[in-house]
Parts: structure tokens; C-alpha cells; sequence
């Protein structure tokens, strides 16, 4: 990887900060109203796939638009932690369809969200600890 220019820090930057909003939304929502499963569930997913967003944005690498977590992270380089600390995403990916789609027809649960919740905190807390390896300046 090469010298990320302040413009590609800054970017970085606000990616991080989307990916920590989402999580504490979702921990937010599971304090005060753990009934809405697919509304953490949502929020859990979209912390996670941001989070792996900012390491591809600081890593240079293009990326579809997608919510395929397992498809995302294995766009990073094996140096990346959160390739080895969590090698099967896919529930992730898949509550969040289900949060966001009323044709189908599974019902999220609190265990679900708490799950989720635990999932994205994994994925956030590795990809910071990679970006602070790396010496990008980030607000956490």
C-alpha cells in the first residue's frame, strides 16, 4: 500500500465515521428497543459493510455496490485481520435482507440482533485495529 494522500485519509475518515454511527445505532436501538429486531439487524450489517468499505477506500480497491459482507471483505488483502478473525459473514449479509424485505417471510429475533450486534462489533473493532497499524488518524 502506498502513502494514502489527505484526500484519500479524509475519505477514509468519513467511512469510519458511518461504520461507528451505524454500530452505536444498533446498540442504541438494543438498549432502548430490543422489539426491533430488523431495525438493529439493519444497523449491525450496515456498520460492518462500511467498516469494510473504509479498509477497501484506504487500500485503494474498487468495489461494487453490494451488501454481500463475505464478497467485500475478500476484496482485502490477507493482511487484513477481520479476513482470518471472521471467515463466514453470510448471516450478516442475510439479515439484512430479510430486515429490509417484508416478502420475505423469517422473522428476525432479539437473539438475532444481539448476534449482529456482537458480529459488527468483531468486524469494527479489527478493522480499527488495522487502521491504528496503520497509522490513520481516526476519532473512535
Amino acid at each position: 500500500m502506498s502513502v494514502p494522500s489527505p484526500e484519500q485519509i479524509g475519505l477514509v475518515q468519513r467511512w469510519w465515521q458511518y461504520a461507528t454511527e451505524d454500530l452505536q445505532a444498533a446498540e442504541l436501538l438494543m438498549q432502548n428497543n430490543p422489539e426491533v429486531p430488523r431495525h438493529i439487524c439493519a444497523f449491525a450489517q450496515q456498520s460492518a459493510e462500511k467498516a469494510l468499505k473504509t479498509a477497501l477506500v484506504l487500500e485503494q480497491i474498487d468495489f461494487p455496490k453490494t451488501h454481500d459482507l463475505d464478497l467485500l471483505k475478500n476484496l482485502l488483502p490477507d493482511s487484513w485481520g477481520v479476513k482470518h478473525n471472521y471467515p463466514q459473514l453470510g448471516i450478516l449479509t442475510d439479515w439484512f435482507v430479510v430486515s429490509r424485505y417484508p416478502i420475505l417471510r423469517e422473522n428476525l429475533t432479539e437473539a438475532n440482533a444481539r448476534e449482529a450486534i456482537e458480529l459488527a462489533r468483531g468486524i469494527w473493532q479489527s478493522i480499527l485495529q488495522d487502521l491504528l497499524t496503520r497509522q490513520i488518524p481516526l476519532e473512535v
